[in-house]
């Protein structure tokens, strides 16, 4: 499937006379060197959630993590898969208007680059795009905020598919640490997601 093809379920709930959303045709800015993007927004719509994003062959594969990501590995974070976005939405902050899909402020929680872990330690070396198919993501998160390994495994298939963000056990997981709650702020602006609603009449 063509990356065209892949975001056609984002075109198509999009009205781009009034949404600042990046199309997808947009021009990717600031794509940080090192590897493939990962980024997650906080985004305050019907329900308050963090977008988490990975760079997977030329689109960002996404999904809704209600709680946001935790650094404590006793922690499952329910992830529910959301359409795939334009690499160009991983720079995206600002306030999408009252009657347009997911209404609401968008902050760059946190940014940086990935790698695959299992095509680190597994022989044959999977794709990210196999990695998903399977249900068993591993990826070692380069942040601003967050680093260190985390998985997604895909716990329910089908029409109500799901997964689990987790925290890996590893020298930066903190079971005391809470960073939705102690560092709010996007990662570009300083900004929170409440100040950029306030800011840009939400």
């Amino acid at each position: 499937m063509t990356d065209d093809a892949r975001l056609d379920h984002y075109r198509r709930r999009r009205d781009w006379e009034q949404t600042p959303e990046p199309a997808p045709d947009d021009e990717l800015r600031n794509l940080q060197a090192g590897g493939p993007l990962f980024v997650i927004q906080k985004h305050d719509a019907s329900t308050l959630h963090y977008d988490f994003r990975l760079e997977v062959d030329g689109v960002l594969k996404s999904w809704a993590v209600p709680k946001g990501p935790s650094t404590d590995p006793e922690d499952k974070r329910l992830a529910v898969p959301t359409e795939d976005h334009p690499l160009s939405y991983a720079t995206f902050e600002g306030v999408i208007p009252e009657g347009q899909y997911g209404a609401g402020a968008v902050v760059v929680w946190d940014r940086g680059t990935y790698r695959n872990l299992r095509a680190e330690t597994e022989e044959g070396a999977p794709s990210m795009a196999a990695c998903l198919d399977e249900g068993q993501v591993e990826v070692w998160l380069q942040g601003e905020k967050l680093r260190g390994g985390f998985a997604l495994v895909r716990f329910r298939e089908g029409e109500d598919e799901a997964w689990l963000l987790i925290k890996m056990k590893d020298a930066e997981a903190d079971a005391r640490r809470n960073p939705t709650s102690t560092e709010p702020e996007s990662v570009v602006t300083q900004r929170t997601v409440e100040e950029v609603g306030e800011e840009d009449g939400w």
